[in-house]
């Protein structure tokens, strides 16, 4: 099984102390937890396809069919995924509709009318839209694309339940208005992405 590479988002201590200052209650809980080592893939492409498995299921199913599609595809490259059918990758453990989107995806780039490193040149919102313009790719999908491969340093994604439910934890709350969640993120930029390294950790405490 070839490996897939991987490496941690690149933060530092820049990044941990403006946020410490910028909201202290976060900032408690930057220092209770320590470093957090968030693994990325800078490979978009492998990153968009992991997005695309990722979509309103559990991490433990996404494990199980990430590890069925290296063991039963191979090598997870535009060139493999698009010489193999949409029923192949189907039968890794995806429904139909995300095999097919995965497909047609990987078609798009070995034929030359998608190119996902050019798309890094773009700002955060011009990248989504682009994305979201390819069939069953939505906006978190998309920004989990631009925190996991580009590593952009301010995605903080309201359609990411582990996100919100992070924040309810953190601040204590019964519930989380989308109103409430922009003041919160507005609070965190620019650095939102280590933001919602914490808040990913903190939603499973």
């Amino acid at each position: 099984m070839q490996p897939i590479q991987t490496k941690f988002f690149d933060y530092g201590k820049e990044q941990t102390d403006y946020l410490s200052i910028a909201d202290p209650v976060l900032g408690a809980a930057i220092s209770r937890i320590g470093k957090i080592e968030r693994v990325v893939m800078p490979d978009p492409f492998t990153a968009l396809v992991y997005a695309i498995v990722g979509q309103l299921i559990s991490a433990k199913a996404v494990h199980t069919i990430w590890e069925n599609m290296q063991i039963k595809l191979g090598e997870l490259t535009p060139q493999r995924l698009a010489s193999v059918t949409a029923d192949d990758i189907q039968r890794c453990g995806l429904t139909m509709k995300k095999a097919v989107c995965i497909h047609q995806i990987a078609e798009a780039i070995v034929q030359g009318k998608l190119d996902l490193n050019e798309l890094n040149e773009l700002p955060d919102e011009d990248v989504i839209r682009k994305l979201m313009a390819l069939k069953g790719v939505g906006r978190w999908t998309a920004e989990m694309l631009l925190l996991h491969a580009y590593e952009r340093p301010d995605i903080v994604s309201w359609g990411d339940v582990a996100i919100r439910r992070g924040m309810m934890k953190l601040y204590g709350l019964e519930g989380l208005t989308k109103d409430q969640f922009e003041q919160y993120r507005a609070g965190y930029s620019p650095y939102g992405s280590v933001a919602s390294i914490y808040l990913w950790v903190i939603s499973f405490e």
